[in-house]
């Protein structure tokens, strides 16, 4: 138990992850240089018309999630379907930079910051975990974004 402001209590409760959640990677370890790669591959498909960039970064099962709450978008066409959704097209102007803070195994977790028009009129600062395959294609793409005047905490109102 672990007491927080407002002298609230929160239970912690282990997880067990299983399947690809826990590490489905086969013994290969990914390296920064792995990472540097994909990432750039990641923004090119992004720029890029249409959806075939996304082959060579996703495998055909990989799971895709926006937010760490939102139903998973699994499979390489669902991805597919929801990036050709989300972005307005090749000619959408943005700037994406990207930090690499870890590196364990087939797993990665990068800062990224992106600034959507010019001027900005969207920004966002994100923390991605990716899992590779030795292929340097993705199994897990997992998104934890945030933007300005979002909260940063649950309020003491909510149910």
């Amino acid at each position: 138990m672990i007491m927080c402001p407002g002298d609230r209590k929160l239970s912690i409760r282990p997880v067990r992850l299983t399947g690809r959640a826990a590490g489905g990677h086969h013994g290969g370890v990914t390296d920064r240089a792995m990472v540097s790669q994909w990432l750039a591959g990641y923004e090119a498909a992004w720029r890029a018309p249409g959806t075939a960039g996304l082959a060579g970064q996703f495998t055909p099962d990989a799971t895709y999630l926006q937010s760490p709450y939102v139903q998973p978008v699994t499979g390489l066409n669902a991805i597919r379907r929801m990036w050709d959704e989300q972005r307005e097209g090749p000619a959408e102007v943005f700037t994406l930079a990207t930090e690499i803070l870890a590196v364990d195994g087939p797993t990665a977790v990068v800062r990224a910051e992106v600034r959507y028009g010019d001027p900005p009129r969207q920004e966002y600062r994100d923390l991605w975990v990716i899992r590779l395959r030795e292929d340097g294609r993705c199994t897990w793409f997992e998104e934890w974004p945030y933007w300005p005047g979002r909260p940063y905490s649950a309020r003491d109102d909510l149910p």
